[in-house]
């Protein structure tokens, strides 16, 4: 098989993107030194426009789009992605290579830095009214259903930009996905870990996707050595829920899945902008049968009224 000598990749210039796209670089030059990496930062719809909801942008790939055109222009070799900005279909010709390990997939509540003032240390101790910021509606969703009391606010931009925000005093605090706080070691700036069973976190959340080309045989190759089975299996489980309900990453809609004692267990919700109405079903199965899990518990979340909720969010945005 003919060998690469130069390999592009596509990636965003987010500072956690750029950690991502990096990270990808060393593990492959780690199992192939004779090859020269390079990184190609490519702006995205979703990174230009900032002044809007996510959910009032509309169409899928917002994160995306750009970057696999450059695959199909042969610009890029591969792209690194997370995968909870992936849309379920991709574009014909291009695949998931590789679905790397899965950092943790939870949500962080981050506060303003403590100090004998402030001393919350929980989403049950922030004051009846507080002003917490999220981009996402399955987060608002979720926490308007445990807390109505919350004034949440959309918050977009970058991990460092939604900190800066929150300590120059826009907000009482912030959620943000614990996997990316990690990345980028401000760790120590979180809070609380909410459990999935406070806030059920984003499908994918936590995991690194790989894209490229189908018929690109050494590319294959060489990202077949970073997948991770376990994280593949649970994540395309997470994917098969979000297909058979026709969402994108800005919907009320989230799914955990992981592998115990060498079975899938799975997690789904579905629910209001309001949080009024929050569906959840749990399901467990064979690996082999991963995929089908998830679809039936789409399917089964369906039945239990989440068509009607989602009708009405695809109305509203």
């Amino acid at each position: 098989m003919k060998k690469k000598n130069r390999i592009c990749i596509g990636t965003r210039g987010s500072k956690l993107a750029l950690w991502q796209a990096e990270w990808v670089k060393s593990e492959i030059q780690h199992l192939h030194s004779e090859i020269e990496i390079s990184l190609i930062k490519i702006k995205t719809t979703g990174d230009m426009i900032l002044d809007v909801p996510l959910a009032k942008i509309g169409g899928k790939g917002l994160f995306v789009k750009e970057i696999e055109e450059a695959i199909l222009r042969h610009k890029v070799d591969m792209a690194v992605h997370s995968m909870k900005d992936v849309p379920t279909e991709l574009p014909e010709g291009l695949h998931l290579a590789a679905i790397c390990r899965r950092e943790d997939p939870r949500d962080a509540l981050i506060t303003k830095v403590q100090s004998s003032e402030f001393k919350v240390q929980s989403y049950k101790d922030l004051p009846h009214g507080a002003t917490v910021g999220t981009s996402s509606l399955r987060r608002l969703c979720q926490l308007r259903n445990i807390r109505p009391d919350l004034k949440i606010v959309q918050l977009r931009g970058n991990l460092d930009t939604r900190i800066r925000k929150l300590d120059e005093g826009q907000f009482d605090a912030i959620i943000v996905a614990v996997a990316g706080v990690k990345r980028l070691g401000l760790a120590y700036r979180i809070t609380e870990i909410l459990e999935p069973e406070i806030c059920l976190p984003a499908i994918g959340q936590g995991a690194i996707g790989i894209e490229c080309r189908v018929n690109d045989k050494v590319i294959n190759t060489i990202l077949g050595a970073l997948n991770h089975q376990e994280t593949s299996i649970s994540v395309r489980a997470e994917r098969a829920l979000l297909r058979k309900l026709g969402g994108g990453c800005q919907v009320p809609i989230a799914a955990y899945a992981r592998i115990e004692d060498g079975r899938v267990i799975m997690d789904g919700l579905v629910g209001s902008i309001t949080g009024e109405r929050v569906i959840k079903s749990h399901a467990e199965g064979k690996l082999e049968d991963h995929e089908r899990l998830g679809t039936n518990l789409a399917e089964d979340l369906l039945s239990r009224g989440a068509k009607e909720i989602l009708a009405e969010v695809y109305q509203i945005s």
